[in-house]
């Protein structure tokens, strides 16, 4: 995501991923559905509330400094068709990918 403006088309996709509606979020979440609803319209919610809705969809925030995030994204790419289909390449190699990624944030 590059832009808060995406935000609202994310969530909405991943409720309806999660086979949710509007009105199911309230357990998932604690808010109203006129509160979430507000959100998947466009509203600008506090950081609090967004995590509060990440948690709730089973997403995670993830911080990637700006010269990695094609990196990042490759690789993600690659580890969600490698679900599709068989890989060529080690999942140790993968996870040695990560631990690289992970390592240069550390630092």
């Amino acid at each position: 995501m590059r832009t808060l403006n995406e935000l609202p088309t994310l969530l909405k996709q991943r409720r309806r991923q999660l086979g949710l509606n509007q009105q199911d979020m309230r357990m998932r979440t604690g808010m109203t559905q006129q509160q979430y609803q507000k959100i998947e319209a466009g509203s600008d919610p506090r950081l609090s509330t967004l995590l509060r809705l990440l948690e709730g969809m089973e997403l995670e925030l993830m911080l990637v400094p700006r010269q990695r995030v094609q990196e990042v994204k490759e690789l993600l790419d690659s580890t969600i068709s490698n679900c599709h289909r068989p890989s060529e390449r080690e999942p140790e190699s993968l996870n040695n990918d990560w631990d690289d990624i992970l390592r240069d944030l550390k630092e």
